[in-house]
């Protein structure tokens, strides 16, 4: 399927002051209602990373599991999931992190990855790099490479591609606002 920017835009709605004041959310639910739209972001990004050498696809704890899911099923990789605290029923480890407002930790399976593992990371958008952040860290904790953070949505303003820049983790998003 084409990559279509001008559909893609079109079913994601944008929210003014939620979660509050001055913010505009943007909402991924419309986009995933629209089997068009949901099958042409997998396939862009099945496009973009198939036949890289990454071993595994990571998805963060909760909109990236709808991209991250679907990728690692059409590039035929492992899921490696990244919960909040309290979600995962074996040994984890953690990652603390700040958000834009406040903060937050992540936690994974210490066996989830190896040395030597590359992962890429999946997320609904890009904001301040926190989260993916503390995904990369969790990675590294255990061995293996954050190679890529891929999102729907970028949010340049926010600097969260600059900080997984200069954490060493290139990013990619579909579209921006």
């Amino acid at each position: 399927m084409v990559f279509d920017q001008q559909l893609l835009h079109s079913l994601i709605r944008a929210i003014p002051n939620w979660p509050e004041p001055g913010v505009t959310f943007r909402d991924i639910t419309p986009l995933f209602q629209s089997p068009k739209g949901t099958q042409m972001i997998i396939d862009t990004l099945a496009e973009r990373y198939q036949g890289q050498a990454i071993t595994h696809i990571g998805a963060l704890d909760a909109r990236g599991f709808l991209v991250g899911s679907p990728l690692a099923c059409k590039l035929g990789l492992p899921l490696v999931i990244f919960r909040k605290p309290g979600k995962l029923p074996y040994d984890v480890i953690r990652e603390e992190y700040e958000l834009e407002y406040g903060s937050a930790a992540l936690e994974i399976h210490t066996d989830a990855l190896k040395k030597g593992d590359r992962l890429l990371l999946a997320d609904d958008l890009i904001a301040t790099g926190g989260t993916l952040c503390a995904a990369a860290r969790l990675c590294r904790r255990l061995g293996a490479e954050p190679v890529e953070a891929a999102a729907i949505i970028d949010l340049p303003a926010l600097g969260g591609s600059k900080r997984l820049d200069a954490e060493g983790i290139p990013s990619f998003s579909l579209c921006s606002y």
